[in-house]
């Protein structure tokens, strides 16, 4: 990676933000500066993460040589059986230098889930009795007499039968709108993100599985893509110092060997006693 090149890479991701909110957003640049009743969805927060995007390409871009490329990468003989990928696929997954490119991803997925769960947060129907989470069970439920039913499959609902009978609507409603807004702030801040991300596929899929289309397509498909991309994503966000402080599940982070040091270094040495 160059420096001219990370200009034009954050050309493309400030024109990628605009394209996604112009296909995907609802009024990103023509609805209310400020919006009280959807905070959201205000345009000031249209134009502060475009500029949060060119930001972090022009820092990136000054830390960087004029003419050496860094991200060539280097040849390594693969394992018996290990199937290699293209060089750009593995740039874009894995390289730091490529996560300008997945912030407009984040923003737009995670702006349109933060305003989703502000909007049912501010709902009585979601926070007090779940009146409106129960009328959306009981439609999906339903089986028409002329036509098919909005579920396709007899075991999903089942299940949301089981839990109308059981009003879990009463708490599962706070449940979503919260964990709708959670997601959302996680994207954007850049924390978690592959968590954020799949936890919001979840929530698309068994959207869709009770018969709503709406935006869960588009969702779903920004959502995998950040699953897999979750060691860069959050690059320029809270990751790059949450990621090496907490570690994966198969490489430990700062924090926990830092633990691990200082409880090892409180063990007393046994002497062996002569006989």
């Amino acid at each position: 990676m160059t420096r001219n090149r990370t200009y034009a890479l954050t050309g493309f991701s400030a024109a990628l933000y605009v394209v996604l909110l112009w296909a995907f957003g609802d009024h990103q640049f023509s609805g209310n500066w400020w919006n009280t009743k959807g905070i959201a969805d205000s345009n000031v927060f249209t134009y502060l993460l475009l500029a949060a995007i060119v930001a972090a390409g022009v820092v990136q871009a000054r830390r960087l040589p004029a003419a050496v490329d860094v991200t060539s990468p280097v040849p390594a003989e693969l394992p018996e059986g290990q199937l290699d990928d293209p060089a750009a696929w593995k740039l874009l997954m894995g390289n730091v230098f490529f996560a300008i490119v997945w912030m407009p991803v984040r923003f737009f997925v995670g702006r349109e889930w933060l305003a989703a769960g502000e909007e049912k947060m501010r709902s009585d129907g979601w926070m007090k009795g779940g009146s409106a989470l129960k009328g959306f069970w009981t439609s999906s439920v339903a089986i028409p007499d002329k036509g098919s039913p909005k579920i396709h499959y007899s075991w999903f609902r089942d299940f949301l039968q089981f839990m109308l009978n059981h009003e879990w609507y009463t708490w599962f409603a706070k449940v979503i709108a919260v964990g709708e807004a959670l997601v959302g702030i996680g994207l954007i801040v850049g924390a978690l993100v592959g968590v954020a991300a799949f936890f919001g596929t979840v929530l698309n899929f068994n959207f869709q599985l009770a018969g709503t289309a709406s935006t869960n397509p588009v969702l779903f498909g920004f959502g995998v893509l950040l699953v897999l991309g979750w060691k860069v994503a959050g690059w320029w966000g809270l990751d790059r110092v949450l990621l090496p402080l907490l570690g994966t599940p198969w490489a430990r982070g700062h924090r926990f060997t830092a633990k691990l040091r200082s409880d090892v270094s409180h063990v007393k040495p046994v002497e062996a006693k002569l006989a």
